[in-house]
């Protein structure tokens, strides 16, 4: 029962840290000695060398990436704040429900900011010099893994 308590918390703290990593970096679309991602654009002249970062756009549909991909990580903090809560209040026998609940609500997060991500910017559509970054797909590989973790809490019942 240890080690499945420590596997499932080693696959939680690794969703969160996916979260940070693929809000927080600029590497979300790449090409062209230009990074973006949900914060600002860069532009730069050789690897490393940042020249100009300028804010990204007010555009509707990247504010709710942005807010997305923070209630993402707000969600699966609250789930692990709540799965140390509920393990030693739960009674014998009990199920994580509330805890997987805001996990899997942590991945539809993510995945809906990278659905949007994906849909809505412009240099994707119309220009074949940029590509997705490492960011990007850190998200999406975080969605998958954040859903995976929000069953097994579900699933998972607590023993003495």
């Amino acid at each position: 029962m240890l080690l499945l308590l420590l596997g499932i918390i080693v696959l939680h703290v690794a969703v969160l840290v996916l979260l940070f990593v693929s809000t927080i970096v600029s590497q979300w679309i790449v090409g062209n000695g230009h990074a973006t991602d949900l914060w600002q654009n860069c532009s730069t002249s050789s690897p490393g060398n940042v020249h100009h970062c300028y804010s990204s756009s007010a555009n509707e549909w990247l504010q709710s990436v942005q807010a997305t991909m923070i209630l993402s990580i707000i969600f699966s903090v609250l789930s692990l704040f709540l799965f140390f809560c509920q393990l030693f209040t739960l009674t014998k026998g009990g199920r994580f429900y509330i805890t997987g609940v805001f996990q899997i609500l942590a991945g539809l997060c993510v995945m809906s900011a990278a659905s949007i991500y994906t849909v809505r910017h412009p240099e994707w559509h119309f220009n074949s010099e940029y590509s997705y970054g490492f960011a990007y797909i850190l998200a999406w590989v975080a969605f998958p893994l954040a859903l995976l973790s929000g069953v097994i809490y579900v699933i998972l019942r607590k023993r003495e």
